[in-house]
């Protein structure tokens, strides 16, 4: 029987057939081969989260039924294939984050663009932003306190053009404040910068 493991690893069309959540999804290629997918750079609100269904029902109406284009990028520890996940040219992973349906997902997001597009949506208090108190998924999987994303971001900083971009720095020696430091914490998900997870980076300077 052929597995998945024969797919295409940079580009593969295939149907999708079954949609899990926010940001996973389950397609067919052409050979049939079943492929898990977990959407990339992109966190959707988990079910029990407000927005939960209403993510997965937004993922739905997007590509159910539809043939789309995986630009993967590995796999995860579940064994999914992450992707980027293209319909006519749209970027459906995007696509979701300026509907305000997904954050950001800072942990593994190499493309800055996801992060001025969840600023967006937020001024415009669309899907999930229309809630006073939204939870990143993260903490609300991991039943941390919400301190790195949820309660720390810190909205009025521009992300694209302003005084600060993520531009990768990972360290608290390439800090030039704490407002830096905190952008790169909050904004970039640096969390090498708060190595005690009390919320503040950098203590040498903060």
């Amino acid at each position: 029987m052929e597995t998945e493991s024969r797919i295409d690893k940079d580009n593969t069309r295939c149907k999708v057939v079954g949609v899990t959540d926010g940001d996973t999804l389950t397609c067919l290629s052409s050979e049939k081969v079943p492929i898990k997918v977990r959407l990339n750079q992109i966190d959707a609100p988990e079910h029990k989260q407000d927005f939960g269904k209403a993510a997965k029902k937004a993922l739905s109406a997007y590509v159910f039924g539809k043939n789309v284009n995986l630009r993967t990028n590995g796999r995860d520890k579940y064994g999914r294939t992450i992707a980027e996940v293209y319909l006519d040219g749209t970027n459906i992973n995007k696509a979701m984050v300026t509907s305000g349906y997904a954050w950001a997902y800072r942990e593994y997001m190499i493309d800055n663009e996801y992060l001025e597009l969840e600023a967006v949506a937020r001024s415009k208090n669309k899907g999930l932003w229309s809630q006073p108190n939204p939870i990143y998924p993260s903490e609300f999987r991991h039943k941390e306190r919400p301190r790195n994303v949820t309660k720390a971001i810190e909205p009025k900083v521009n992300i694209s053009g302003g005084e600060f971009t993520c531009s990768g720095k990972r360290f608290c020696r390439e800090m030039r404040s704490c407002i830096e430091a905190k952008f790169y914490l909050n904004q970039c998900g640096v969390r090498r910068l708060d190595r005690d997870n009390d919320g503040i980076p950098c203590e040498s300077i903060c």
